[in-house]
Parts: structure tokens; C-alpha cells; sequence
């Protein structure tokens, strides 16, 4: 095939013709097939280099003559609604950066923020969120240092966006990234898929029935450190938010160019949640998590690992789903032992299930 023939990667991911090609939608920022496209299209395009190339939820940055390195990390939140069980948009734009700073095995100790806040927003609901913000800061041990706030027109936004960005440091021999996958390697996830997801879905009365479910958003980040210190040989550390677990593992499968396979049977999801997923025709391996981990490391130390994380309030109920085997084809995959005894291949999301979830 020759280069002016070869397919680009949305053209792979989105075989048919698709009228909005030259458009963003939603699909775009839901974490799966079409976000990979926009940013191997476009952001990569223009912003490659060998940090960003790594493609990781964070950036670990050498620091000449010393043997620890800056990670930083920075990421936007629009969740509609701002307040849902289990959480708001404060807890979540705090939990989610210090966890894809966590990510690196490194420690976060810093924040900052940025509001785009829409004319007319409400004083009480902004002063909730700070309080929030503040809360869950507390509880990861870190400190917001620096913001900035602007305000959009009324109807130019749609109340309240928050990006926030982390900086915190990690020892330079420590590589753990979604490349770094090994065959033979255990699949740990730190708890139930899908919380998140369907809990906001319910915030937003499109259930049809009531669900007791709460999102699980919390800084993970105290879970990461026990795990790294009972088992300091792990692989990968990745959270499965949008796009749930099933995009992430098939971005690590790619980074690390290995098979994963998993026991559909050993990934637990709640029954409220299987039972929203099955009403609404989502699956739950697709569905997002604001606190849970995946946790990817040899085989020997996996037993160390789960013991760490049953101790510790956010991975009581962690389990093993799968293993990381040497690609079987040109193209490394996510495949799945399913319930009736087959194997099934596990794609990336290819459109928007739940926009707006974090």
C-alpha cells in the first residue's frame, strides 16, 4: 500500500463514512476509538516529542543531575450534573488529576486550578465545590497553590468547567507506564466497574427506575502507595476512566504491543450497575470509574499486591481479571473469556455512551 493510499487511524477505527468528519462531536470526547483518532490526528501531529509520544495520563520530566523526576499531569472537567451521589465536579477534578499523577508511582503534592464559570452561576453552588475541591485536597495530602478564573456570557458555557493541572515527583528508576506490560504478568482491578457512569446517569433521572449506586470518585494516590510498597515490581498503573476498562486496557495492549486476556467471571461489577447496563444496552466494561485502578505487575508479586489493596478502604474488593500474553497476531488485542465458555475480542469504545461524566 502506498503512503497516499494509507488509511489514517480514524479511517481504521470508523470504516464508514461518517458526514462529520470534519467536525467535532461528541464522540470525540468520550475516551475511546474517536478520542484516539483526534488526538493521534491532530494533538500529535503538532505537539509530538518524546514525553508526549509515551502517551500516559501523566508526564514524567528528568531533572538534570538528580535521581528523582517531576511528573505532571492537568485535566478538564464539564460533568452535568456538577452534583451527584457519591460526588460533584470539585471532588472529581481533584481526584482525577492526583490520580493520573498517582499513576506514575510517583507522589502528588500540588494543584492548581482553573474555573470558566458562565454568568449567573450560583455563589452557593461555587462555594460548595470549593469546599469540595478543598475536602478531597486534604484527603490526598496535597495543596492547591494556584488558579485562575474567568467568566463566559450567560449561555456561552454551561455554568461551570474546571481543568485542573498536578505536579509531584518520582524516584528516576522507577518506569511504570502503559508500555511497560510484560508477558506472563497478572491484571489486577482495584474494585467494581462502572460506578461512576451509572451513578451520574442516574443524578440525571434517565434511569426510569431508582438505584441506591454512588460514584465511586475518590484520590487514589494513599491506595497506590501501599500497593507500590508491598509489591514494588508493578508494570502498569492506569485509572479506567472514560471509556472504561475495556478502551484501557486495549490503549496498555497497544502501548505494550501484548495480548490481554481476561475472565469475564472475575470482573466485578455491582448488581445495580449490571442491571442499569443491561436495561440501557451499555456494558459495563465500557462504562467510566473515577476510583479505581489498574493494577498490571508479575505474576510473583500479585498475591503481595491484592493483600496490600484488601487493606486499604478503596481496594477492599480488588480482584485478578486476566494476564498479559506475547501477541498472537500482527495486531495486539484485548480478548475475553466470557460466561458461556467462549472467547470474545474486547475493542476500544468506538462512539459516546455517557457524555458528560467527568
Amino acid at each position: 500500500m502506498t503512503e497516499q493510499n494509507t488509511p489514517k487511524f480514524d479511517q481504521l477505527l470508523c470504516p464508514l463514512p461518517l458526514p462529520y468528519k470534519d467536525k467535532v462531536v461528541m464522540s470525540h470526547g468520550s475516551g475511546g476509538s474517536m478520542t484516539k483518532a483526534l488526538i493521534t490526528e491532530i494533538f500529535q501531529q503538532h505537539f509530538s516529542n518524546a514525553i508526549l509520544d509515551q502517551e500516559n495520563d501523566f508526564a514524567a520530566l528528568p531533572l538534570e543531575g538528580k535521581d528523582m523526576r517531576v511528573v505532571v499531569s492537568t485535566d478538564g472537567h464539564i460533568v452535568s450534573p456538577i452534583f451527584f451521589p457519591g460526588g460533584d465536579i470539585g471532588r472529581l477534578a481533584v481526584s482525577g488529576t492526583v490520580n493520573d499523577v498517582a499513576m506514575s508511582g510517583g507522589q502528588v503534592k500540588y494543584l492548581t486550578a482553573s474555573f470558566i464559570l458562565e454568568e449567573g452561576f450560583s455563589l452557593a453552588d461555587l462555594e460548595r465545590i470549593a469546599q469540595s475541591m478543598q475536602d478531597a485536597a486534604a484527603e490526598a495530602g496535597v495543596s492547591i497553590v494556584a488558579g485562575d478564573t474567568k467568566v463566559a456570557e450567560k449561555g456561552k458555557a454551561d455554568g461551570i468547567f474546571i481543568s485542573t493541572s498536578g505536579v509531584g515527583f518520582v524516584d528516576a528508576s522507577v518506569q511504570i507506564g502503559g508500555a511497560q506490560a510484560k508477558p506472563g504478568d497478572t491484571v489486577i482491578v482495584s474494585g467494581s466497574m462502572g460506578d461512576h457512569g451509572i451513578a451520574v446517569l442516574a443524578a440525571r433521572n434517565q434511569l426510569g427506575f431508582t438505584t441506591t449506586i454512588q460514584s465511586d470518585v475518590a484520590p487514589l494516590n494513599g491506595l497506590i502507595r501501599a500497593a507500590l510498597q508491598a509489591a514494588p515490581s508493578i508494570h502498569v498503573l492506569r485509572d479506567p476512566t472514560r471509556g472504561g476498562l475495556a478502551t484501557t486496557l486495549n490503549e496498555i495492549a497497544l502501548q505494550s504491543q501484548m495480548d490481554i486476556h481476561l475472565e469475564e467471571t472475575a470482573i466485578p461489577v455491582k448488581r445495580e450497575v449490571r442491571a442499569a447496563c443491561e436495561m440501557l444496552g451499555f456494558d459495563p466494561l465500557y462504562v467510566a470509574n473515577e476510583g479505581k485502578v489498574i493494577v498490571i505487575l508479575p505474576e510473583r508479586q500479585a498475591q503481595a499486591a491484592l493483600d496490600a489493596l484488601h487493606a486499604h478502604p478503596f481496594g477492599k474488593d480488588a480482584v485478578v481479571i486476566g494476564h498479559v500474553e506475547t501477541p498472537s497476531g500482527n495486531t495486539p488485542r484485548v480478548s475475553m473469556h466470557t460466561l458461556i465458555g467462549g472467547t470474545r475480542i474486547v475493542d476500544m469504545l468506538s462512539g459516546e455512551m455517557l457524555p458528560r461524566i467527568c
